[in-house]
């Protein structure tokens, strides 16, 4: 047994100079495995917690964690198992928030490791047949509407819910797919295709591209983006590895999106689950209003736990496919064939999507919307137009160049969005 103890001094200089502090330590060939814990006064800031290998990032779980175990066969949820190669490693501390002049953290390395891998629980699978894709909605020939949500957390990182049981949660809903996002790390993306196959649902891998400078989620089965980079690399990167970047919450408290950007990543997520705070504000309007109004617009719910009221799919993301698969999926997505809605039930305690009757927007053509379920709602243009809906299923004149485009009550709450 190797132990390694070494106690780290945080101020406000050194978070200055380098938010995410490396600490190294040697790795001896035959390393069985590594484990890490790290320990300090939590009322004195929040100190997040990651890996990097000597070749290659090994995972991340922020502040949801103080420790973890990397095995070549296993690791804790967030971490990359494989290979344990000699040679210089890092425990990398994130200096996220310091409420302290000083924080001391301790830092302890033990080869073999001294931590245990949390077992996770069976889940038994549920059948649904009531998706947001068997209201059969109109679209293009040979296509679709999925119903879905582009923004969840698991195990992997700071949500409290496995691959598994989210999974399960996503088809109680009625949802036909999930993106997966946990934060900084990829370890999830090896166990989504099984997953998705047990549970009955799509699972998008993906992750949630995270700094104090904003958030981006970076979907498709592309490996790791490197948050410590600046933001206009992961735009380049997420692109030249043949995925999708989309601004996540730019107007969220202080994960709000903070960096002008020479080149703008394709997809935004204009409608995000904070909305529903005061879902007849425009805050979140008047911002796309500044950034680019082609962008492909996307809903994220933000999904961490089942504690809080929010389910998966509020809001939900509809997405024009020829099939749901990840890669029709996506490919949707890049093409733009996307409309969002925010109707929901609420029970008193949990807020739930409503899918088969909901109001709803469908681009027809570059020049028309068809508005559904949606009498004596009011559509309303990004230049403030307001035209009634006379009828449940309805088209409208509604050129692209003049969207988003709302459907709201007469009291202005909104209800659907689309380009």
């Amino acid at each position: 047994m190797t132990a390694i103890e070494k106690l780290v001094k945080i101020d406000a200089k050194l978070q200055a100079a380098d938010r995410y502090h490396k600490v190294p330590f040697e790795v001896p060939a035959g390393t069985e495995s590594i484990g890490v814990q790290i320990d300090f006064d939590a009322t004195k800031g929040v100190i997040d917690l990651g890996c990097e290998g000597p070749d290659d990032w090994r995972g991340w779980s922020g502040g949801a964690r103080k420790e973890f175990t990397i095995r070549e066969d296993a690791a804790t949820p967030g971490y990359v198992p494989g290979p344990l190669g000699a040679g210089t490693w890092f425990v990398i501390l994130g200096i996220h928030n310091l409420l302290a002049p000083e924080v001391e953290v301790s830092v302890k390395i033990t080869m073999p490791s001294e931590v245990q891998i949390p077992e996770e629980p069976q889940v038994t699978p549920v059948v649904n047949p009531n998706r947001g894709s068997s209201r059969d909605l109109p679209a293009p020939e040979g296509m679709r509407w999925y119903a879905g949500d582009f923004h969840n957390h698991t195990l992997h990182s700071d949500g409290k819910h496995t691959i598994a049981e989210l999974a399960r949660l996503g088809v109680e809903l009625g949802l036909d797919f999930l993106a997966v996002t946990d934060h900084n790390t990829v370890s999830h993306h090896p166990w989504l295709p099984e997953v998705s196959k047990e549970q009955g649902i799509t699972l998008i891998p993906g992750q949630e591209v995270t700094t104090h400078r904003g958030h981006a989620n970076a979907f498709g089965d592309i490996g790791w983006i490197d948050f410590r980079q600046d933001q206009q690399t992961w735009v380049e990167e997420v692109e030249s590895r043949g995925g999708i970047l989309s601004i996540n919450h730019p107007i969220d408290a202080d994960c709000a999106w903070m960096t002008p950007l020479t080149k703008r990543p394709l997809a935004v997520e204009l409608w995000h689950s904070t909305w529903y705070r005061d879902l007849y504000g425009t805050g979140i309007l008047a911002w796309f209003a500044a950034w680019d109004r082609d962008a492909v617009l996307l809903g994220g719910n933000d999904f961490h736990t089942a504690e809080a009221p929010n389910r998966p799919g509020t809001p939900v993301t509809w997405v024009a496919a020829t099939d749901n698969t990840p890669e029709a999926i996506l490919e949707g997505v890049r093409a733009g064939r996307t409309t969002i809605t925010g109707s929901v039930d609420y029970d008193g305690k949990v807020i739930t999507p409503r899918l088969l009757d909901c109001p709803i927007l469908i681009r027809k053509d570059d020049e028309t919307l068809t508005a559904i379920a949606a009498k004596d709602l009011v559509l309303v243009d990004f230049d403030g137009k307001r035209t009634v809906v006379d009828s449940d299923m309805q088209d409208f004149h509604a050129p692209k160049a003049q969207g988003p485009y709302c459907l709201v009550r007469q009291d202005r709450m909104i209800l659907a969005l689309s380009a």
